[in-house]
């Protein structure tokens, strides 16, 4: 952690919707006008999208069903805990993009399924920003968590982050449901070990549940809306929260625990303003204090 150069990390499978966060997050630095640096999970993958397929064919030849990007073999955690750690003591590190797309291809010259080069971080920005798989991740070998300043979980109920990863993939990626149900079985058990985990080390989660049947998400022709919501809030450490204050902003909320709010889907892109820009001001402003 580090005063000087702060650091935010927003973590979360694949489908549970850390994207949106992130626009959240950039919603309020404009706003505020903080220079923000972003990296992104996907750029410290190891392997490009045709090596990957490479690597995993081979790995199932071997026996192994179960090697996907949620592991740690299949990324760069040690450079991106090097990033974390040098951007939080001299507020500098490199960074490279992943190429989802054809859109993205043409932004960044480059195919999609690679990466950019790896070029320096940009200079003097207030704090750093992370999206990705692994913003909180510790292992025997890498502690990535202790770097992060602000640590967010984005965690919809299973069904329902199975729901959104389906139409995603079938929609913009051209999957079929039976492609993308094979990728959720390979990556369980790299889930249960690796992104579970992370959601204990986080300083808040928010966890999407639907209020409309999700049973079986393999089957469901749309996804819950916001409206059709509840999100819980779980703060891991609510001292100096205004929980009335709060409360009294977002209608028909309650508390079901003494750390957790429970609010209407809707409502949550209201909460995330109410609960994060005070808490990104407040990392700004000790910065500049310091310098």
């Amino acid at each position: 952690m580090s005063t000087k150069h702060p650091i935010i990390s927003v973590t979360g499978s694949s489908g549970a919707g850390t994207t949106s966060v992130k626009n959240t997050f950039e919603q309020i630095f404009r706003r505020e006008k903080v220079n923000a640096a972003f990296i992104e999970g996907d750029a410290f993958h190891r392997y490009n999208r045709v090596e990957m397929r490479e690597v995993m064919t081979a790995e199932a030849r071997s026996g192994n069903n179960n090697f996907s990007h949620f592991g740690l073999r299949a990324n760069l955690l040690e450079e991106l805990e090097d990033v974390f750690r040098e951007y939080g003591e001299c507020g500098t590190g490199r960074m490279r993009r992943y190429v989802h797309d054809d859109k993205e291809a043409k932004l960044y010259n480059a195919a999609p399924g690679t990466f950019t080069d790896w070029e320096p971080l940009p200079e003097n920005t207030d704090l750093l920003f992370y999206e990705g798989l692994h913003g909180a991740i510790v292992t025997e070998t890498v502690n990535i968590a202790r770097y992060a300043d602000l640590k967010i979980g984005v965690v919809p109920v299973i069904n329902l982050e199975w729901i959104q990863k389906i139409h995603r993939d079938r929609a913009t990626r051209g999957y079929s449901t039976g492609a993308v149900t094979d990728t959720i079985l390979r990556r369980m058990p790299d889930y249960i070990h690796y992104i579970c985990p992370q959601f204990t080390e986080t300083d808040i989660n928010f966890q999407r549940v639907p209020t409309v049947d999700t049973s079986n998400p393999f089957i469901a022709r749309w996804i819950p809306t916001l409206d059709e919501s509840m999100v819980v809030i779980r703060f891991r450490n609510p001292r100096g929260l205004d929980f009335p204050y709060l409360l009294s902003m977002l209608h028909d909320s309650f508390m079901s625990r003494a750390n957790s709010i429970v609010i209407p889907g809707g409502k949550l892109d209201l909460a995330m303003q109410l609960i994060l820009t005070p808490m990104i001001l407040q990392l700004v402003e000790r910065r500049r204090r310091m310098l």
